[in-house]
């Protein structure tokens, strides 16, 4: 496992609202500048000298952090494990959790958190910013202030968010439906396919019938992750010998396949024939959208209608984020194909319509 630094603890009151931990895994928001003047992560306790506002939250803070702070573009597979790893060994003992994150991949982070933890009843919330937080213009300090609002908050004495979500640019997310969008602009992710769950102006406002209905089972942590697939993503001009080289590799056992629209594939004989042979070698091929908004629909145009037959299956409206983590799930968990087809297909998180 990676290594982490000991867990600090911020207790700044006899008889807080609420206890939260904060994992900061690095990113842009964690960063202030160092003696030479260059930006550098810094410490949580130099983010709270920065936010000193996060003290009217009447919040208890713990942080534990990553020994060696991670530019999220380096984001791998171990990285998510630690960080479920550190909510199940940490979860009778706070209310919520925060994890500061770097922008670029965290909605494969959210997404992949999502299937880790069965069972979750408490809020796991990622955020990060799109300027450092030591800059004066940064969107860090609202991002961090009412990420941990949010995960405070209780309705009759339980948790408002059981489930896990990003925070950006006051909107709250849920993980697995949540994509990024925009590299220049503060408004960095999307949720094209579910509705926003709450939004943060002069009050935060939950729309509180899409929320996850909080669950009464134990936490489950399911941290094993087959990463052995392949994104193919539909262009113009792919050729045969392109496809067949990814669909003969002994070493992909699936495929996310990007089309176009509504699912849609060139209907050629060898590129239906290539997807047909790799489901018959054992290869799960998942058909989800190149497109933002919608959702795969085998059928509704010619150019899918023989997808079903060859055995490629729909990834509905899953995110792309939300489709590669889940096979990476549902293959570490399942030998026999069948199940992990299931699984694909059928939603487990609210990953899915």
């Amino acid at each position: 496992m990676l290594e982490l630094n000991p867990i600090e603890h911020f207790d700044l009151f006899n008889n807080p609202k609420s206890n939260i931990l904060v994992i900061y895994t690095g990113g842009t928001l964690g960063m202030d500048y160092d003696e030479a003047g260059s930006l550098a992560p810094c410490g949580f306790d130099s983010v709270l000298r920065r936010a000193p506002v996060i003290k009217e939250l009447q919040i208890n803070l713990s942080v534990i952090s990553f020994k060696i702070p991670i530019d999220s573009s380096k984001v791998e597979v171990s990285h998510w494990q630690q960080i479920a790893k550190v909510i199940y060994d940490h979860y009778d003992g706070f209310d919520g959790f925060l994890i500061l994150h770097g922008t670029d991949t965290m909605a494969y982070s959210a997404s992949a958190l999502s299937f880790m933890l069965e069972g979750l009843n408490k809020p796991v919330i990622f955020t990060g910013a799109q300027l450092p937080i030591a800059s004066p213009r940064s969107d860090a300090k609202e991002n961090l202030v009412t990420s941990l609002e949010i995960a405070a908050d209780t309705k009759n004495g339980k948790p408002v968010i059981t489930e896990v979500c990003i925070f950006f640019n006051n909107v709250l997310l849920r993980g697995n439906r949540s994509k990024k969008v925009e590299s220049q602009q503060f408004d960095a992710f999307e949720s094209e396919n579910y509705p926003i769950l709450a939004k943060a102006g002069i009050t935060i406002d939950y729309q509180w019938s899409y929320l996850r209905t909080p669950v009464v089972e134990k936490l489950k942590l399911h941290d094993q992750m087959d990463a052995s697939i392949v994104i193919l993503k539909l262009f113009p001009g792919l050729s045969e010998p392109v496809v067949e080289h990814l669909l003969n590799s002994p070493d992909i056992r699936g495929v996310i396949l990007e089309s176009y629209g509504a699912g849609n594939v060139p209907n050629e004989s060898w590129f239906l024939n290539l997807l047909e042979k790799g489901n018959q070698e054992g290869k799960v091929i998942l058909n989800i959208s190149q497109c933002n908004g919608g959702k795969v629909i085998h059928g509704k145009y010619q150019t899918s209608s023989e997808l079903d037959r060859i055995g490629v299956i729909s990834g509905e409206d899953m995110t792309t984020e939300a489709a590669t983590t889940k096979m990476m799930h549902a293959l570490a968990h399942y030998s026999n194909i069948t199940d992990v087809k299931t699984c694909l297909t059928t939603p487990i998180r609210g990953e899915m319509n």
